[in-house]
């Protein structure tokens, strides 16, 4: 049987997966001990968020919600109800966000090229709606998308550029809230991870930018509906730029190790010199000049100089508008695991 400081070494380098299954194999031979339960329960939260189960945070958090974590882990999840008052990570995706480059981060860590790929995908999508977070005051809540949006938005208006998927994202995005449970599940699974690239073409209009401006990364609008140029025009001008650095990245070719992806063979695994070359040319599109010269990310450093994907975390604040940087999430989950082992007998 595995003994406690062994356990804590294997949560020490973050293998809160095979801690998980060695303190299961203890309590399934009969250690009664209750720190060791006490392990058990908190390994079980942080395997699961590793694997960023965001869908579920609010029942993983139940049992632990006198933890100080307890309600950031609340605000990276999404909420079951379409009216339930807390809305985490459709009123913000900041948290989720400083999880994700945790997570991505830690992947890098324990050497997991394959999930540090995939991590760098689920990053790419929600950043459209993170560039229109300081707009919207919100990240795309179905509850709140009504009272900001309106006149084309949704129709089958010609004259909006919106294709066919769009525009069913667009009508499921501000009638969600307004059905029941398993309609807005099916929401959020299927349609709100499109909502970015909807509102993309909204931000990315005439009015705000001329052609030629900037570079062409999608489709735009010509003749925008009101509601998409409130505000000042260099404010629109920002959120113009946010959007394309968001774009940009989603079409890149570190995300698009993703697509190479195994799926019942043996080849197209990613190495840690095929990200390294991904990301150096990502990285290299991310901040070229743009011809108006206004992309905010030339001359950006990386924020965090110990991360893996070095910029990841500069472009990632550069899209929210605001300092966004790795969390510390997962580590304190550790360090409440390793607390316990360190009281269970050996």
């Amino acid at each position: 049987m595995i003994s406690s400081e062994a356990l804590v070494s294997l949560c020490e380098q973050h293998w809160y997966d095979a801690a998980l299954s060695m303190l299961n194999q203890r309590i399934a031979a009969g250690d009664g001990d209750p720190a060791i339960a006490e392990a058990r329960l908190l390994a079980s939260v942080a395997q699961r968020v590793m694997s960023l189960d965001a869908e579920d945070f609010d029942h993983i958090v139940v049992d632990v919600r006198d933890r100080p974590w307890a309600a950031r882990l609340s605000a990276c999840g999404f909420p079951h109800g379409p009216r339930d008052p807390q809305r985490g990570a459709l009123a913000s995706l900041v948290p989720l966000y400083e999880l994700m480059l945790e997570v991505l981060n830690l992947r890098a860590e324990r050497a997991e090229p394959q999930l540090l790929v995939v991590t760098a995908h689920l990053i790419a999508e929600y950043l459209c709606q993170l560039a229109w977070e300081p707009a919207l005051g919100h990240s795309g809540d179905p509850l709140l998308m009504g009272r900001t949006v309106g006149e084309r938005w949704g129709t089958d208006d010609p004259t909006c550029p919106h294709n066919s998927a769009m525009r069913a994202t667009a009508r499921r995005a501000v009638n969600a809230a307004s059905g029941d449970a398993v309609g807005f599940t099916s929401y959020l699974d299927k349609f709100h991870s499109r909502l970015g690239d909807t509102l993309a073409v909204c931000a990315m209009n005439h009015l705000t930018i001329n052609v030629g401006e900037r570079p062409d990364i999608g489709p735009t609008c010509a003749s925008p509906c009101g509601w998409a140029v409130r505000g000042t025009r260099e404010e629109r001008r920002q959120l113009d730029a946010r959007v394309r650095l968001a774009l940009v990245y989603l079409d890149s070719p570190l995300v698009a190790l993703r697509h190479h992806a195994p799926v019942g063979h043996f080849f197209g695994v990613p190495s840690v010199a095929e990200i390294s070359e991904g990301w150096l040319r990502t990285w290299e599109k991310l901040s070229q000049q743009w011809p108006d010269g206004s992309n905010p990310l030339v001359g950006a450093l990386p924020t965090d100089p110990g991360e893996a994907l070095p910029g990841l975390s500069a472009l990632v604040s550069t899209v929210a508008g605001r300092t966004v940087g790795q969390g510390s999430l997962l580590r304190e989950i550790g360090d409440d695991i390793i607390a316990a082992l360190r009281r269970a007998r050996a």
